[in-house]
């Protein structure tokens, strides 16, 4: 294959999904053509000359996937040589952390198929998507252990021991008990708002997101909380 001489800009997506089971999952695609036709990898490609790097982001997700309307941030940037065997390609990465049931994926466009891997069963992945998906871990789960879990990703009705595996699923580890309990009440974003009910163990308490408390805690406590070190991993 002929190699381009041009630098070529593209954007690639890490979607993480939490299921029914809270278990970990990443968005991967079945590519549909040369190069690494037929292996998986994440969702990605070009970006146009009148789009920000973000809306490429969006777009390319939507366009392979059907997936749209997710916030996202970027990760890094990846350049090295030799990543693409067409050439000269520089990409930005973007991730996510989504509730996959409320997100379904089906294959769009050259894409041959869509599925949520668990992260523990990957395939082997094309390109250098593999030292991405690893960088996105990384931010994923430092970023979880000094905010708060987004509101999204749970029923509206919840127990703190709920609230707590979700932390263990993603962050890969159990997490003490009194220490997390402590640490989120003393953020102050939750409401209790009943009991469980039918249960035959002793019902627990039941509590929901207060959605203002959380975007202004959010909003104006990001740099204090990074500063001081509140951290859910002890």
């Amino acid at each position: 294959m002929e190699k381009n001489d041009q630098v070529r800009l593209t954007t690639d997506c890490i979607i993480f999904g939490l299921d029914e089971s809270q278990n970990l999952k990443v968005l991967l695609i079945q590519r549909g053509h040369e190069p690494h036709k037929d292996m998986w990898a994440l969702p990605g490609g070009p970006v146009q000359v009148d789009e920000s790097l973000r809306r490429a982001a969006l777009r390319v997700l939507a366009e392979e996937t059907g997936i749209y309307d997710i916030f996202m941030e970027q990760l890094f940037s990846f350049g090295k040589l030799d990543r693409d065997p067409r050439g000269r390609f520089v990409t930005v990465a973007y991730y996510a952390l989504v509730n996959l049931l409320d997100h379904p994926a089906e294959a769009k466009a050259d894409t041959r198929n869509v599925e949520w891997f668990d992260l523990a069963n990957l395939p082997e992945l094309a390109f250098d998507h593999d030292e991405i998906l690893t960088k996105a871990i990384n931010r994923l789960r430092t970023k979880m252990r000094y905010e708060p879990v987004s509101f999204e990703l749970l029923p509206e009705r919840f127990t703190l021991p709920q609230l707590q595996q979700l932390y263990e699923k993603v962050l890969g580890h159990e997490l003490n008990k009194r220490n997390f309990r402590t640490r989120i009440k003393n953020m102050d974003i939750l409401r209790k708002v009943g009991r469980q009910a039918n249960v035959a163990h002793r019902p627990a308490s039941l509590y929901s997101f207060d959605q203002k408390k959380y975007e202004a805690y959010i909003e104006s406590r990001r740099e204090d909380l990074l500063r001081r070190g509140v951290d859910f991993g002890g």
